[in-house]
């Protein structure tokens, strides 16, 4: 039988009775069809049959798009691009979410170009750059979470685009990279607070700020306290730039949650130390063992 003509039959075990999903309304496959990975989607679902098919190709299962997984286990920036710009194609402009990884350019463009009903925008690792931030940024306005996270070739200019533009913005995660490894660690000369005092500026409705390993110090950090006066979440794990003088710690308090510079570090410490007590005691258990033995 043709596999544009079969009927996909589903048999209710309890009932005794035969269901055709093929007949099922769009927007009810589209709801069950979210709810399975991207890959198998593309992959599998949409060779069961013609009017699968067309409902996948149809916006109505791209209106949510995350695809971060599936791009980190292609590893290929190109392969990436394709993959979102198809994905995104498909919503004919109705994607409201896009989580994807390692994008380029021209990626980027084109999802601003065809995503003006984005609200969450997650591209964590990405080669953008601050003239296409600049110039797209404006198409981005109703974003409300946005993580460019290990985006190196975004600094102050591209984030304060996205602020200038960007005026539903509550989420904003900028996590950086550790800084090589230095002890002690020699900070004073590394301290930039541009970043952070760009957020201050164009970010004040912020709620919730994830900037792990920034370079900022006290004076990016007050500022950012004292402009974004609704944020509730803050992480600054690695920011060893940060002393918590002044004033600053009466001002923390208003937070509901707040990691400290040192947590991250201390918490690795920690599990490194754990992890060789484990080593030691396995040793001396399998001592004690091989002796045991060698008495008997």
């Amino acid at each position: 039988m043709d596999g544009d003509t079969k009927r996909v039959f589903c048999s209710d075990a309890d009932s005794g009775t035969t269901r055709c999903w093929e007949g099922l309304n769009p927007e009810v496959l589209a709801l069950i069809f979210v709810r399975i990975p991207p890959e198998q989607v593309l992959q599998a679902i949409q060779l069961v049959c013609k009017s699968w098919r067309e409902v996948i190709a149809g916006p109505y299962c791209w209106t949510d798009i995350d695809v971060e997984q599936w791009c980190r286990r292609c590893c290929s920036a190109d392969s990436n691009d394709t993959i979102v710009r198809r994905l995104v194609r498909r919503s004919r402009g109705t994607v409201r979410m896009l989580s994807a990884y390692k994008l380029s350019d021209s990626a980027f463009s084109y999802v601003a170009n065809c995503g003006r009903c984005l609200t969450v925008l997650k591209i964590p690792m990405s080669e953008v750059t601050d003239r296409i931030v600049e110039k797209h940024a404006e198409s981005l306005s109703n974003v409300a979470v946005l993580d460019i996270s290990y985006c190196l070739k975004i600094t102050c200019i591209g984030i304060s685009a996205l602020g200038k533009h960007c005026k539903c913005l509550v989420h904003l995660g900028r996590n950086m990279p550790p800084p090589d490894f230095e002890w002690p660690p020699n900070v004073s000369s590394q301290v930039d607070d541009g970043e952070a005092m760009v957020i201050a500026d164009t970010m004040p409705g912020l709620r919730q700020l994830e900037l792990g390993y920034g370079r900022f110090g006290d004076r990016g950090l007050d500022a950012i306290l004292t402009k974004c006066l609704s944020l509730t979440h803050l992480d600054i794990q690695g920011c060893l730039g940060v002393k918590l003088k002044g004033d600053i710690e009466e001002k923390l308090n208003r937070l509901v949650v707040f990691w400290r510079p040192w947590e991250a570090i201390v918490y690795d410490v920690q599990s490194s130390d754990d992890g060789d007590n484990a080593e030691e005691d396995t040793s001396e258990s399998s001592f004690s063992d091989s002796e045991q033995s060698e008495n008997t």
